[in-house]
C-alpha cells in the first residue's frame, strides 16, 4: 500500500488533475468527505488528508510513503529523511515582504532601523533579513498576518502572496520578494528504497503529467 499525504486547499484541488492524469482518482471528494483516509482507483494506493504544515512530518516518519507540500513549508522544514524528486509547478505563488502603504521599508532598511517583522515563517526571515544585514524582531503569527502593521504590532510582515488583493484590500504594499514558491512531491527515503518498484512507475506517471 502507498499512501499519500495532501492537504485541503488550492493545492489538493491542483494536485488531484495530476493524480487522475497518473492514473489515480479519489474514491470520493475530500474536500466534501469527513473521511482523513480516502481510498482511490487503485486498490494499491490511498490518500491521507492531513494540515499542509504537517505533510512533511507524516512523510518523514513514515505515516506516508509520500506527500505533497508547499516550498514555504520545506524552507521552514528539517528535510532529514525527505526526497524531493518532483516540482510539479502548482500552487504557485510569492514569499514576500509587506508594508503598510507609505511606510519608507527602503529608508528604514539603509539608516539601519530595528525592524519588527511578524510572520509564520520565521527560519526564512530570519536566514533573509540575516544576508541583508538587516536587524529584526520575528514576532510569530499563525494566521491575519496583514492585520499586525495594521494595528503597530509590526513594522512589516513575510507572507505568501499570489493575486495581490488581500494586501491591497488592506492597505499594505509588497516591497520585496524572497522566494518563488510552488508544490513539491516528497518521497520518504525508506520508503523509496523497500517500495522503489511501485513508486518509481507512480513518480514517472506524475513526471510526465506535469510535463
Amino acid at each position: 500500500m502507498i499512501s499519500l499525504a495532501l492537504s485541503k486547499g488550492r493545492i489538493l484541488d491542483e494536485t488531484l488533475p495530476l493524480l487522475e492524469a497518473a492514473g489515480v482518482v479519489a474514491s470520493e471528494n475530500p474536500d466534501t468527505s469527513r473521511k482523513l483516509i480516502i481510498a482511490t482507483s487503485r486498490p494499491d494506493v490511498r490518500l491521507i488528508i492531513v494540515r499542509a504544515t504537517d505533510v512533511p512530518t507524516y512523510v518523514q516518519y513514515g505515516a506516508a510513503d509520500l506527500g505533497v507540500v508547499g516550498g514555504d513549508v520545506l524552507a521552514e522544514f528539517d528535510g532529514s529523511g525527505l526526497y524531493q524528486p518532483l516540482d510539479l509547478k502548482i500552487a504557485r505563488c510569492r514569499l514576500m515582504v509587506a508594508v503598510r502603504r507609505g511606510f519608507d521599508y527602503e529608508q528604514a532598511v539603509r539608516s539601519g532601523a530595528r525592524l519588527r517583522v511578524a510572520t509564520k515563517y520565521l527560519q526564512t526571515a530570519r536566514e533573509h533579513f540575516a544576508a541583508k544585514g538587516v536587524h529584526v524582531d520575528l514576532i510569530k503569527l499563525y494566521g491575519s498576518m496583514e492585520l499586525a502593521p495594521l494595528t503597530g504590532l509590526a513594522d512589516a510582515i513575510v507572507d505568501l502572496v499570489s493575486t495581490g488583493n488581500t494586501l491591497k484590500a488592506n492597505n499594505l504594499v509588497a516591497v520585496e520578494e524572497i522566494a518563488a514558491v510552488s508544490s513539491r512531491l516528497v518521497v520518504n527515503q525508506a520508503a523509496y528504497k523497500l517500495k522503489r518498484a511501485a513508486i518509481q512507475p507512480l513518480l514517472d506517471r506524475l513526471k510526465k503529467a506535469v510535463r
